[in-house]
């Protein structure tokens, strides 16, 4: 008989219990945490420390620490011309008594505020030199050189992926979904990741090299509750969207936002569902 390796129990970070481990990090990196700043969020909890840093705890299940580690930010440091949080330093353990890993990681501050959360529901109203700035991340990003593979929801992106997101999108087409251009990414492109008025771009836990307009269209999809702001975000990035990889990308967040779990009063589904029905017409036509 096989026996299978425990798997972690179901674990929110909002709710979740976590004086042991900020005192942990706090002893580990010699920082003190200003509990009155702490944000916490489903798998990470982030707060600022008594050296005005910025210090990122995320818990991950080790089955969803690929062969690649899960050392994002660290790897983002070496990045050329991207605006983001100076990279200082971590500490990683072992949980000793789940099958999960803890890792914080310490950064300068934010130059400003994230700008919202993951999906807006209002206009963030953005500065010109802000998208200049955002655009010029993104195309820099883009150019660099890496062997890392983006893991979208911790989720490692493969052309296998992709195609099922296409299928569950346009189940009775025949449509071509072999990716043509794959270009590092951030991959958890959102605006609970960005800051305004001041551009920066942080939490790179899972960027990698993704198929062209992973990033593009992933904002896109946080933006559709806003109709004009998911039109700038498509002029912004229509070099990435309008690509034929841009497209099986865009399909690709639809099928996200149009899944199983959607929620029927979510704002997104139907500018989701027209726009996949207008992209699957575009990549019939050829």
């Amino acid at each position: 008989m096989t026996l299978s390796a425990p798997s972690a129990r179901a674990v929110d970070l909002r709710v979740e219990p976590v004086d042991i481990v900020l005192a942990h990090v706090e002893q580990s990196l010699q920082v003190e945490l200003d509990r009155k700043t702490v944000v916490r969020k489903r798998r990470s909890v982030g707060a600022r420390t008594d050296r005005r840093t910025w210090v990122r705890i995320e818990r991950r299940d080790l089955d969803k620490i690929g062969v690649q580690g899960w050392n994002g930010s660290e790897c983002a440091a070496r990045l050329k011309g991207i605006a983001q949080p100076m990279w200082r330093g971590c500490v990683v353990w072992q949980d000793a008594g789940e099958p999960v890993m803890w890792r914080a990681d310490e950064t300068e501050l934010l130059p400003g505020p994230p700008i919202g959360n993951a999906i807006l529901s209002e206009d963030p109203k953005l500065q010109d030199a802000w998208w200049q700035a955002f655009n010029a991340t993104l195309d820099a990003l883009a150019a660099q050189d890496t062997r890392r593979i983006a893991t979208p929801d911790t989720i490692t992106i493969t052309q296998a992926l992709v195609a099922e997101a296409v299928r569950s999108v346009a189940p009775t087409q025949d449509l071509d979904t072999t990716v043509e251009c794959w270009v590092p990414a951030h991959a958890d492109l959102n605006w609970a990741n960005m800051t305004a008025p001041t551009f920066s771009l942080f939490d790179w836990e899972d960027w990698g090299n993704a198929p062209r307009g992973l990033d593009a269209a992933s904002l896109w999809g946080s933006s559709l509750a806003v109709p004009a702001l998911a039109d700038r975000v498509r002029y912004e990035r229509r070099h990435d969207l309008a690509s034929r990889d841009g497209k099986l990308m865009t399909l690709f967040m639809c099928s996200k936002i149009l899944g199983p779990d959607a929620h029927p009063q979510d704002p997104r589904l139907e500018p989701a569902r027209r726009m996949a029905e207008k992209v699957v017409a575009e990549l019939q036509a050829g």
